[in-house]
C-alpha cells in the first residue's frame, strides 16, 4: 500500500489473534486463494510446504501507521544483494562443504576411534554446534540450510545442474524438474517425522559425541534419505517433513535476528507469475515450496536465495528484525517440538556434562553394553518430552484459561500458544549448554585440526596442545546469566502471545501468570542441573 491509500484499511482479527490491516484488494485475493482459486492449486502441483504459509510478512507505512521498524539489508548492503543474486552463489558455498564433509566421513572410517582424538567429532559436535547455536541461528536463522550438504545429490538428481536453470515446465512448476514427481502426502505435511527423528538421535547422544563411526552411520543415513526421497517426490521433500537438523532450526529460527520477505505486499499480490513458488529463467522454483506474498515466519525458510533471483520484479530482501519476532507456533507437531527441545536441552547438560557417572553408563550402551539401563533411559527421556512436560504444559494452561475471566479461548489456541514461550527459553538453555561444551573442549578442536586422524600428525604446530578448560570456575555464573536471558524473553514474548489471544490487558495478564511460574519452575530446574 502506498500514500493515503491506509483511509481505506479495516482493522481484521488475525488467525493468530492479533489486528491486521488490509485493503479490499487484499480481501478479494485471500477469498480466491480460499476457494481454492490460482495459487491454491499449487501445494499438490508444486508440492508447497502448507506449513509455511501466513499472513503478508510486513506492509509498507501508510498515513497513519508506524514505520516499518525492519532494515532492509538488501538496499544497506549493495554487495551483499550481488552476492546471493549470483547465479552460482550456493553452488559456491555449498561445495566446500561437502568436500569437508566427506573428508570427515574418510576420517570416521579410518581415522582414530576415540571422540577427542578425531576431526569428525570434534569439528562437528563441538566446534559446529557451537557455532550454529550461539551464533548462527539466533543472528542468520537457518543459513546453516544454505550451505548445508546434506541435499546436494538430491538437489542434483533433481535439477540435472550445479549452476544454471533449467526454464520449462514440470506440472505447475516452471523448470524442467527430473527426480521425483509425486507431491508429498497431505497428511505428512508436518513436522512429526523430524520430532522423531531428533528425539530418535538424542537417545544416541552419547554414542554420536564419543565414536566417529556412529556419526558416520547417522550422517550417510541422511545423505541417503535426502537423495532417495528427491527421486520419489518433488523438491526437498527430505528437508521439509524428515531431517532432524532442519526440524531444530526451524524451531529456534523464529528467533533470529533476520529474516527474508517480500518488500512490497502489492506487488506480490498483483504478480500472476508467482516465480518465487514456480520458478522462472532465473531461478529455480522454491525447493522448500513457499510463495514469499505469504510468507509471515522464519520456520521453513531454508535461505537458499532461489527466489531473489527469480523474482521478476525485484520484490524481496533480507531484512534486519527485532530478536525473537516471529511468536506464533501453528499446531500441535511445532509445540511438541518446542516440548522436546525444552527436554533435550536438560538431558544433553546432565548426561555429557553433569556428575551423574551411573547415567552415562546408561546412556553409552555401546561402551558398557547395559542394555537393560538403556532401555530405561531411552524410556524415561521419551516419557519426559512426549508426556511428561506436555502434560504440565497443559494443567498450566488449564488454569489460564480458568484465571482469564469470562473470555474462553479454545485450549488448543492457548496450549499452543503458550508453548511458544519455550522457544526463546529452549534456545537460551541450549546456549547455556553450549558454552561450557566449547570452553571446556575448545583445545581438542586445536588437537585435532593438526592431527585429524589421530595418527601422530601435527600439520600446525597444534597438536601437542594440552587439555586446557576455559576458565571453568566461570561456567555456572555464565549459564545462570545465559538463562535469566531466555527467562525474560520467555515472559515479554510469551505475553505478547497472550495479548494477541485475549483482546482485554487485564486478562491476558490474569492468564499469563500461572504460565510465568511454570516458566519459572523450568529456569530453576536448567540452574539446578546446569550448574550441579
Amino acid at each position: 500500500m502506498r500514500g493515503c491509500e491506509g483511509s481505506r484499511l479495516a482493522g481484521v482479527v488475525s488467525p493468530t489473534g492479533g489486528i491486521r490491516r488490509r485493503t479490499r484488494a487484499v480481501d478479494r485475493e485471500e477469498t480466491r486463494i480460499a476457494r481454492g482459486d490460482g495459487v491454491t492449486t499449487l501445494p499438490d502441483s508444486a508440492g508447497v510446504n502448507a506449513t509455511g504459509a501466513g499472513d503478508n510478512a510486513a506492509e509498507p507505512a501508510a498515513c497513519g501507521q508506524p514505520k516499518d521498524p525492519r532494515i532492509n539489508l538488501f538496499a544497506r548492503i549493495p554487495i551483499l544483494k550481488w552476492l546471493v543474486s549470483f547465479r552460482s552463489f550456493q553452488f559456491l558455498v555449498v561445495l566446500p562443504n561437502v568436500i569437508v564433509f566427506y573428508l570427515f566421513f574418510v576420517a570416521a572410517i579410518i581415522g582414530h576411534p576415540v571422540g577427542n582424538q578425531n576431526i569428525l567429532i570434534m569439528i562437528v559436535w563441538i566446534l559446529w554446534w557451537f557455532l550454529l547455536i550461539v551464533f548462527l541461528v539466533p543472528l542468520g536463522s537457518r543459513v546453516w540450510c544454505t550451505v548445508c550438504p546434506l541435499p546436494f545429490f538430491g538437489d542434483w538428481i533433481q535439477r540435472r545442474e550445479l549452476v544454471r536453470v533449467r526454464s520449462g515446465k514440470t506440472g505447475a512448476l516452471k523448470n524442467e524438474m527430473h527426480g521425483g514427481t509425486k507431491p508429498w502426502p497431505k497428511k505428512l505435511r508436518n513436522i512429526w517425522l523430524q520430532n522423531i527423528g531428533f528425539l530418535a538421535m538424542a537417545l544416541f547422544s552419547a554414542l554420536l559425541v564419543t565414536r566417529a563411526i556412529g556419526s558416520f552411520i547417522a550422517f550417510i543415513i541422511m545423505v541417503a534419505a535426502a537423495t532417495l526421497f528427491a527421486l520419489r517426490w518433488r523438491l526437498r521433500a527430505f528437508c521439509n517433513y524428515l531431517c532432524p537438523i532442519s526440524g531444530f532450526l526451524s524451531l529456534y529460527a523464529m528467533t533470529a535476528k533476520v529474516e527474508l520477505r517480500q518488500v512490497d505486499a502489492d506487488v506480490c499480490l498483483k504478480c500472476k507469475a508467482k516465480a518465487c513458488l514456480t520458478g522462472s529463467e532465473g531461478g529455480w522454483a522454491c525447493p522448500w515450496g513457499l510463495y514469499m506474498g505469504k510468507l509471515d515466519r522464519n520456520n521453513y525458510c531454508g535461505l537458499c536465495m532461489e527466489c531473489v533471483k527469480s523474482c521478476p520484479h525485484d520484490n524481496i530482501s533480507l531484512f534486519s528484525r527485532e530478536f525473537a519476532k516471529d511468536i506464533h507456533l501453528k499446531d500441535y507437531d511445532e509445540a511438541w517440538k518446542a516440548f522436546i527441545m525444552t527436554v533435550l536441552a536438560m538431558v544433553y547438560s546432565i548426561t555429557l556434562l553433569g556428575p551423574y557417572g551411573g547415567l552415562k553408563d546408561r546412556a553409552n550402551v555401546t561402551w558398557t553394553g547395559d542394555v537393560l539401563g538403556f532401555v530405561k533411559y531411552s524410556a524415561c527421556i521419551i516419557l519426559a518430552c512426549l508426556v511428561v512436560l506436555p502434560l504440565i504444559h497443559l494443567a498450566t494452561v488449564l488454569m489460564s484459561r480458568v484465571v482469564g475471566g469470562s473470555e474462553k479461548p479454545t485450549v488448543k489456541r492457548l496450549f499452543v500458544g503458550y508453548a511458544y514461550t519455550l522457544v526463546p527459553l529452549g534456545l537460551f538453555a541450549w546456549i547455556a549448554f553450549s558454552f561450557p561444551l566449547m570452553m571446556v573442549n575448545g583445545s581438542y578442536v586445536l588437537q585435532v585440526i593438526s592431527d585429524p586422524l589421530g595418527w601422530g600428525w601435527d600439520w600446525f604446530g597444534t597438536a601437542k596442545v594440552p587439555w586446557t578448560p576455559v576458565y571453568p570456575e566461570v561456567v555456572p555464573f555464565l549459564q545462570t546469566i545465559i538463562l535469566m536471558i531466555g527467562l525474560i524473553y520467555a515472559i515479554v514474548k510469551g505475553y505478547e502471545v497472550a495479548r494477541s489471544i485475549y483482546s482485554e490487558r487485564q486478562a491476558a495478564l490474569r492468564s499469563f501468570a500461572p504460565v510465568t511460574v511454570y516458566l519459572c519452575g523450568l529456569t530453576a530446574a536448567y540452574l539446578y542441573f546446569f550448574t550441579a
